[in-house]
């Protein structure tokens, strides 16, 4: 048994005992875990295991798997060029519970520690040499060739859902159309990547989506100091001067600003003035 969890229940596993499901992965692993590095999000749980790797659980509705399996840290190992941790093995069962999915992967140790949290609020000490890491990392995962479809947020990026994304928070008269689909990491945010050395981990999600969407995901990440956002703009230049890129810069911004818009959230005004900037140029071509 896992986690007594009711069909249609939110799940915070920052809250929720989760000792059963970590007993289970130790010997389906045959790892032990260290108590004190364990690192517990809403979905998913990690903890540093005796033989020097990490193993990450992630927790997920069976709705939220597609035809294409749910098994993108795997299926990152192939990739050439691109910066990340070795993986090694994983286990994966069905809660008897309930409609839900769990999946344990064991990858290498990361070179160095998280940046930080997925949204920043002061800028990080990165070196040149570090931003040169991204873009061959990023330029390398946009040349792949996958069958995978970027699931951000859980959700299958298709063109219906760019559109309906950016319309819910920017109705104007422009072409959402997407014309480029490369492959993307989907979760692309502080809290995912390392420093000072580079690398970049968490690949659950990955897959092709709109170009600029790994680009425009960091930017909104550090539209809290804009400075970094800046930079961020600054290094991905080609992919936000895309129509594309555009695009994406309103999918993220309408995150930001729709529906579900938090009104203390600082990235508010950055990106409301970012979006109407965008606007201005889709409209124009």
């Amino acid at each position: 048994m896992t986690l007594s969890v009711s069909k249609g229940q939110t799940v915070d596993l920052r809250t929720q005992p989760v000792d059963e499901v970590l007993d289970r992965v130790a010997r389906s692993l045959q790892v032990r875990f260290l108590p004190d590095t364990v690192v517990r999000k809403r979905r998913s749980v990690g903890a540093r295991s005796n033989r020097d790797t990490w193993v990450r659980v992630e927790r997920r509705l069976l709705d939220k798997i597609t035809d294409q399996g749910w098994n993108g840290t795997e299926c990152a190992a192939r990739l050439e060029g691109v910066a990340q941790p070795a993986w090694q093995g994983c286990v994966v069962w069905r809660d008897v519970d309930g409609p839900v999915m769990w999946r344990a992967d064991e990858t290498g140790l990361l070179p160095a520690a998280p940046v930080g949290s997925a949204v920043l609020s002061e800028a990080p000490e990165l070196p040149d040499e570090w931003w040169k890491a991204l873009n061959a990392s990023l330029d390398a995962l946009a040349v792949q060739r996958t069958k995978r479809v970027a699931t951000p947020d859980t959700d299958t990026i298709t063109q219906e859902l760019v559109t309906e994304t950016v319309r819910s928070a920017f109705p104007g008269d422009f072409d959402t159309h997407v014309r480029r689909w490369v492959p993307a990491h989907a979760d692309l945010n502080w809290a995912n990547m390392t420093a000072p050395v580079f690398s970049v981990f968490d690949w659950e999600d990955w897959g092709n989506a709109p170009q600029g969407l790994d680009s425009a995901s960091l930017w909104a990440s550090s539209l809290a100091v804009p400075t970094l956002a800046d930079r961020v703009r600054q290094e991905r230049r080609r992919d936000f001067e895309s129509r594309d890129g555009k695009l994406m810069t309103l999918f993220v911004c309408s995150k930001i600003l729709g529906p579900y818009a938090h009104p203390e959230d600082p990235r508010l005004e950055s990106a409301r003035c970012m979006a109407e900037q965008v606007i201005e140029e889709l409209q124009a071509r």
